[in-house]
């Protein structure tokens, strides 16, 4: 590890705000020195629980990120809260609704929020959100608290990262029962009917314990049903001491471990193939290529099957 690398690490071990916006800045680029400030950070990490909040769009993820975030607060723990946010069409970076609703933290040491652009990636993450959540949790944060974009179906890459996934749902919505049946009922550890002081809080309870019927988890946990009103703080102290247990039981069972292994399995594949896409983009896809290649390929010239063996039989070169 060199100096400079090292003595960045201690800033932000240290509390050094400015330390750690910037070095989430340089993950998120894929700076020269993110890399190496990484590897540094994983040796730190491992000590902070990671909570996901998944659910479509409007219902009320952010308010309930802020309410879990402030009790957690009461009892003296430190959270990092990462928000991911829709990529701004002008500038392509956060459109920073989730910031704006989350701003009376911004006097808490305690809190560090940071929001995160999806730049194109779908399932509800960006790309390098799990890198970022390695840096909140070497800076000695307790939690790390991850709310994705709000995609709706296809959000479950979410499951992959976190120790804990909230599945937030809202009554009157109209599709409650089609997102979960999509496979965001197999993602969830706990479920969150979140403004349950609206008509329809009911139904939609019932129709999550008919699916928890017809569904069997490997780890035997069956994800309970927290109701709150997120805006008022309303269930919010239940929806903690339900994650409390939730993290209770991982830590006494099997599970927990097989969890983070699996969760390591998954990481490792998308790293490959990030890192493998990168190199052929650099290596084999620059100064026109893959232009020269489409043209080929539009015109029949030659077919995409050969073009990709040939890339990839190069890689070994």
């Amino acid at each position: 590890m060199s100096e400079e690398t090292k003595g960045w690490v201690d800033r932000i071990r240290a509390g050094d705000v400015r330390a750690l916006a910037r070095a989430i800045t340089a993950v998120e680029n894929r700076s020269a020195d993110s890399a190496e400030l990484l590897k540094a950070s994983f040796a730190l990490s491992g000590k902070a629980s990671v909570l996901g909040f998944t659910g479509a769009p409007g219902a009320g993820k952010s308010t309930l990120v802020d309410g879990v975030a402030r009790e957690y607060r009461k009892a003296n723990k430190t959270v990092g809260i990462v928000a991911i946010d829709p990529t701004s069409p002008f500038s392509g970076g956060a459109i920073l609704g989730d910031r704006i609703r989350m701003q009376g933290h911004y006097a808490d040491p305690g809190i560090f929020i940071r929001s995160m652009a999806t730049r194109g990636s779908l399932g509800g993450l960006a790309r390098t959100t799990a890198d970022v959540t390695t840096i909140l949790d070497a800076s000695g944060r307790d939690l790390v608290m991850v709310e994705t974009v709000g995609v709706g179906q296809d959000e479950i890459d979410i499951v992959k990262l976190a120790d804990v996934t909230v599945v937030v749902l809202v009554p009157g919505m109209g599709d409650d029962v089609q997102s979960i049946k999509a496979g965001i009922m197999e993602i969830a550890d706990i479920f969150v009917i979140n403004k349950a002081d609206r008509d329809g809080a009911e139904r939609v309870e019932r129709e999550i314990k008919a699916l928890q019927s017809l569904a069997l988890r490997h780890d035997a946990w069956i994800p309970p049903i927290v109701k709150t009103v997120a805006a008022n703080g309303e269930g919010i102290p239940e929806l903690v001491a339900k994650i409390e247990e939730y993290r209770s039981f991982l830590d006494k069972s099997e599970a927990g471990h097989q969890k983070r292994i699996e969760n390591w399995r998954n990481r490792l594949v998308e790293m490959l193939r990030d890192a493998l896409l990168e190199r052929v983009e650099r290596d084999h896809l620059g100064n026109g290529a893959a232009g020269r290649y489409a043209a080929e390929i539009a015109d029949h010239k030659r077919d995409p099957y050969t073009i990709i063996e040939e890339i990839v039989g190069a890689l070994g070169h």
